[in-house]
């Protein structure tokens, strides 16, 4: 009688660790597929304010995104337009591609004002008339430590919206039109 015990509780015992091994992996599974909310900092150079804020896949909370037009806003005349959320985004997949992930991104130049880009555009023949700054579409920024060459083809490397390179006056613009590239 002891020895049938005996087997009996090998038998279990044996049940209960295949149980437990089939459903491991599914337990494994789901805490390492939680999707972890993801960080964008921000700084303003020209105001010098700061932002660090946090999404999931889900996107930018409307809180999030109400800050997050605010410092992109324009310094000038101190508009604030809604930005549009692919933009950052986008700025976040440059910091992945780039490895730095929780780097801060330094902001130049988010939304202009049609007045604003008219004066930029009346000093400088690099502002296009129909910018996608003045959309809310369109950043130029650098990384501070990254070398700016390669911001500029971590941008390309993601096949969308317009990325142009401005080595002279350190900073990578990038917006969320149609692909094309340039070099000002």
């Amino acid at each position: 009688m002891e020895n049938t015990n005996l087997q009996r509780r090998r038998w279990l015992s044996l049940g209960g660790i295949m149980l437990g091994a089939a459903l491991l992996p599914n337990y494994v599974s789901a805490i390492v597929s939680t999707p972890k909310p993801l960080s964008l900092r921000l700084r303003n150079v020209n105001t010098g304010e700061k932002l660090v804020t946090s999404y999931s896949a889900k996107g930018f909370s409307r809180n999030d995104l109400k800050k997050l037009n605010h410092i992109m806003r324009d310094r000038r005349t101190n508009q604030v337009r809604a930005i549009d959320p692919n933009l950052f985004l986008k700025l976040t997949r440059i910091q992945a591609k780039l490895g730095v992930r929780n780097s801060e991104i330094l902001i130049i130049s988010g939304y202009r004002s049609a007045q604003t880009n008219a004066q930029m555009r009346r000093r400088s023949r690099g502002v296009a008339s129909n910018s996608y700054h003045i959309l809310g579409k369109a950043v130029d920024f650098y990384i501070p430590g990254v070398p700016l060459a390669k911001v500029k083809s971590a941008a390309e490397s993601l096949h969308n919206g317009g990325v142009g390179y401005y080595p002279g006056s350190n900073f990578v613009h990038v917006d969320t039109g149609p692909v094309r590239t340039w070099r000002g």
